[in-house]
């Protein structure tokens, strides 16, 4: 299979990668029969991914799957505005956002969380206002589609020292991990009462739209967004729905359908399967060939160590769809020097940037599609 060509194209994400520890697990059962008149997160809509409608269906869905999710490793910075006043949190509130970051932390991901204080620092960045309910951008969509630093890409519009409050802390940080709405899987076979789930979220506390209702619950996700995932109803990124919407499957009929709370065993599956520990990179040398023999959605790491200062390009060989990015490591900290995505396109994956000597620099390349397993090669020159 003849190489793709190189081409430069941003791919932007961050910083560091953590130790793995222990998962936690759901605390208590899912209840149905109580009350699901809550408020609920609203997703901002966000464009696509414009592929070829020619492109094979099988490297479509995968470049769909993982196109919104981070490169593993990275560390993304969060901002909490202070203006203007209305976005401001309290203590708590900005507390129990660190606290749901930190539950995300403990399961042992790939990725680490840092707060920092200026937003043309962050990834994400968040704001506490209660007129606008509660929300975020999926994962890399916060900066592919909002990164003016003036702007939020998280927002909570209630009181998260609440059970409720604490689910929706870690419900929105899922989304910035790139996860979508787990009641609009395409697997789980719902059939909803659309008249009744209109009616529903037309009315307060929610008084959606039509057209946010069918955005945030009505319509189905792309299935290759779920990579044909069952349907967990006990997802922390499960909405509460209330009796008389859901026609299927029979059973969530008549009582409400209230998720257990906290994140589910297969929350966390999902989240340490894409975000696992990395371990020890081996070693990138100039003009020795690296075989890319991995399969899609995994992920090869390379520690680079320049002998001279000079201008090095780094490139992969062959019919890939990748994602590769740099980072110059800092008192043991990476942190972002550059990317390229080059899934969907005819080119293949290039980074030229000047390295300097007695540096440590990462690269990290994760494979969305190869048409022919073990067919890539990444060189550095």
């Amino acid at each position: 299979m003849a190489s793709k060509k190189p081409r430069k194209k941003k791919a932007k994400t961050s910083r560091k990668a953590s130790p793995r520890k222990t998962a936690s697990k759901k605390t208590a059962p899912r209840k149905t029969g109580e009350s699901a008149e809550v408020k609920i997160c609203a997703l901002p809509p966000s464009p696509e991914r414009d592929l070829a409608p020619t492109m094979d269906p099988f490297r479509a869905s995968l470049i769909r799957f993982m196109d919104k999710k981070w490169v593993n490793g990275t560390a993304l910075s969060y901002y909490f505005f202070r203006k203007p006043a209305a976005w401001r949190g309290a203590d708590n509130q900005e507390q129990a956002v660190r606290d749901a970051f930190q539950e995300w932390k403990d399961l042992g991901l790939g990725l680490v969380f840092n707060e920092v204080d200026a937003p043309e620092e962050a990834e994400i960045r968040i704001g506490f206002d209660h007129r606008d309910g509660s929300w975020s951008y999926v994962g890399r969509d916060a900066i592919d589609h909002a990164s003016d630093p003036r702007k939020r890409t998280m927002n909570f519009g209630w009181d998260l020292t609440t059970p409720y409050g604490r689910d929706t802390a870690l419900h929105e940080i899922g989304h910035a991990l790139g996860f979508p709405h787990e009641h609009q899987n395409p697997n789980a076979g719902i059939v909803w009462d659309e008249a009744a789930v209109i009616a529903n979220f037309s009315g307060p506390p929610n008084n959606w739209p039509e057209d946010q209702i069918r955005h945030n619950i009505l319509r189905k996700i792309d299935p290759s967004l779920v990579e044909g995932s069952e349907w967990d109803p006990d997802s922390i990124m499960h909405y509460r729905f209330g009796p008389g919407l859901i026609t299927l499957p029979a059973i969530y009929k008549t009582p409400s359908l209230i998720p257990a709370p906290g994140l589910s065993p297969i929350d966390i599956d999902r989240a340490v399967a894409f975000y696992p520990m990395i371990n020890r990179e081996p070693r990138l040398r100039p003009y020795e060939s690296q075989r890319i023999s991995i399969l899609p959605g995994e992920q090869l790491n390379f520690a680079i160590e320049p002998e001279r200062s000079r201008l090095c390009s780094m490139q992969t060989f062959g019919g890939m769809d990748t994602v590769m990015v740099l980072f110059e490591e800092v008192d043991g900290q990476p942190f972002y020097m550059d990317g390229d995505d080059d899934s969907g396109s005819d080119f293949n994956a290039k980074i030229t940037v000047r390295l300097r000597r007695g540096r440590r620099y990462i690269l990290r390349l994760r494979l969305y599609y190869a048409m022919q397993q073990g067919e890539g090669v990444l060189m550095l020159w």
